[in-house]
């Protein structure tokens, strides 16, 4: 079959057209009516015409086609004439969903059907029941400067999470314009998408209209954030130095703030949350909550889907994690086991909580897991691989379609992802906004026994889970369409 190079080339310019036309769409919707537009979670805010015909491609490693932009472009037309309020929406699920009704014979328009699909939110627009949340970064390392990214892209109308602050210890006389350079530039999950200024007068900084202010403390309970106009606030803190009830609660003694997440395992009587699983139980009353680790986010809503249909009867988690802080880059001394070794030279066999937390979230696995984990010179993504004694018989196959079928059809779509390819390895899962992805020509299963592998982005993908958390606890969590 011969090519015509011509043909190609035509095709392509329209479909840059297309994307062209798309980009003016996607910003009105988002700053207008504060609505964020993905494909499988795949943010379209503030993407390149390329960003947006990349976005459309990988959709092929969903549903084994790519998403055609002449289906997506009538969409977002549509939905730019709807007077949206409020809402995060999934171009890829509504055409996936609309082409399924007109299979079945259903007789709808394209603008019918949306009208349908989005009817909580049509006509919306400018009526937005959610109040603004001031939120304070008690710490700003790997995850806090994550979290800031991500509040700072979600930001829209700014009826959502508000970064109002970050508090650290003062490093130097450059300590500000440190700080923000480490938010402008990250070598692993590349520069800031947009522009950042400092304030070094007033110790703030400018980052896409989100005016952060720059607090310097050593003492969780002495700052006082209403001095800044903080009030209420959703202190994170992403520290890890203290783990307890009594540690955190320091935070609450400081004026101007409401509630205190941390982003690690709690200890004690703390709810661990994993969202997708348990944020049912996060209450008005809970001051201080955690949510979990990466590693239990990461594999906690896949054994639930396991454990729902083929039943857990025992299983191993062995995870195998990039090398973090914790570790030294060269030998030397470390109060903990075998974390004094170079981190850069060598794979380092440690243990890891993330199985018996697992119980936290979900009480019907309490003693069924085991677990270890083993630090590998790598900065990001980590795999967790679940070797499972099952209740009933199964096979890779049914295992992979069933589990393909949850991230693309159930509650849990915004947890797991499902891939299938040959050729992917870690660095393709850096900036993954899924608490796990699941690895299908990995499945073993023989019977009654399973072995998943389960990849995951453990800064960018447990940050999206974090901010998921937070977007629950101060009650500001767009409606997200499709519908599940």
């Amino acid at each position: 079959m011969t090519v015509n190079p011509e043909l190609a080339h035509d095709t392509w310019a329209k479909r840059e057209a297309m994307a062209e036309a798309m980009i003016p769409l996607i910003g009105r919707l988002y700053r207008e009516n504060n609505v964020v537009t993905n494909v499988y979670g795949r943010s379209l805010i503030n993407q390149s015409v390329m960003g947006l015909l990349k976005a459309h491609r990988w959709a092929r490693q969903i549903d084994d086609v790519e998403l055609p932009l002449e289906e997506t472009l009538p969409m977002l037309q549509a939905l730019a004439g709807m007077k949206l309020g409020a809402a995060s929406i999934d171009l890829a699920r509504l055409s996936l969903r609309f082409k399924a009704q007109l299979a079945d014979g259903e007789q709808y328009g394209l603008e019918e059907f949306l009208r349908t699909e989005l009817a909580d939110v049509a006509e919306q627009q400018g009526i937005d029941e959610r109040n603004s949340t001031d939120v304070v970064l008690y710490g700003f390392g790997r995850i806090g400067r994550l979290l800031a990214r991500i509040m700072i892209e979600h930001a829209g109308g700014g009826n959502g999470l508000r970064l109002r602050a970050i508090v650290v210890r003062k490093g130097s006389e450059q300590d500000l314009v440190k700080r923000a350079s480490l938010l402008r530039r990250d070598s692993v999950h590349g520069p800031f998408d947009g522009t950042i200024t400092v304030d070094e007068q007033n110790n703030t900084i400018l980052a896409n209209g989100t005016l952060i202010q720059v607090i310097y403390a050593d003492n969780p309970a002495a700052v006082n954030y209403s001095a800044y106009g903080i009030k209420d606030a959703l202190v994170v803190d992403n520290t890890g130095r203290w783990r307890d009830a009594d540690g955190l609660s320091q935070h609450l003694q400081s004026p101007g703030v409401a509630r205190v997440l941390l982003t690690a395992p709690g200890k004690g009587d703390l709810k661990n949350i994993v969202h997708g699983i348990n944020h049912a139980a996060i209450s008005d009353t809970d001051r201080i909550i955690t949510a979990a680790s990466c590693t239990t986010n990461a594999i906690t809503p896949v054994l639930k889907v396991l454990n729902d249909k083929f039943g857990i009867v025992h299983g191993h988690v062995e995870t195998v994690h990039s090398f973090t802080n914790d570790q030294n880059l060269t030998d030397n001394f470390h109060k903990g086991d075998r974390r004094g070794r170079s981190a850069a030279l060598n794979m380092v066999l440690t243990e890891t909580g993330a199985a018996k937390a697992v119980a936290k979230a979900l009480p019907e696995l309490l003693g069924k897991l085991t677990g270890n984990s083993i630090r590998v010179p790598t900065p990001d993504v980590s795999m967790a691989i679940l070797n499972l004694n099952l209740e009933t018989e199964t096979s890779k196959d049914e295992v992979n379609a069933y589990l393909r079928d949850v991230s693309l059809h159930s509650e849990l779509h915004r947890q797991i992802d499902y891939i299938d390819s040959p050729e992917v390895v870690s660095t393709d899962f850096v900036g993954s906004r899924r608490a796990g992805i699941v690895d299908g020509l990995a499945t073993i299963a023989s019977g009654k026994n399973l072995v998943l592998y389960v990849w995951y982005d453990n800064e960018f993908g447990y940050s999206c889970q974090v901010v998921r958390v937070m977007e629950e606890m101060a009650g500001v969590h767009p409606p997200a369409f499709p519908k599940s």
